[in-house]
């Protein structure tokens, strides 16, 4: 049986996509990674992490970036 890492409930952090049994979003992680931080800085802050918890929070948000939809990016800076 396969693992669920990403969950997404109404009643925990709004129904945003988290590592299941965490309050930790995915759009967390991947802020924090887009500022620099590395993986085992993650790891150290969240002891309730996983590497694998981590990948599968990037493969979520790149499967949710194929849907057919148009991304501003005039708004978005670094």
């Amino acid at each position: 049986m396969t693992k669920v890492y990403i969950k997404s409930d109404p009643n925990v952090m709004m129904g945003k996509p988290v590592i299941a049994g965490t309050r930790i979003t995915v759009e967390m992680i991947l802020e924090k990674l887009s500022a620099g931080e590395t993986i085992e800085q993650l790891l150290d802050e969240h002891p309730e992490l996983t590497k694998e918890a981590i990948q599968a929070a990037l493969s979520f948000a790149a499967k949710a970036l194929k849907a057919d939809v148009v991304y501003p990016t005039n708004k978005i800076s670094n």
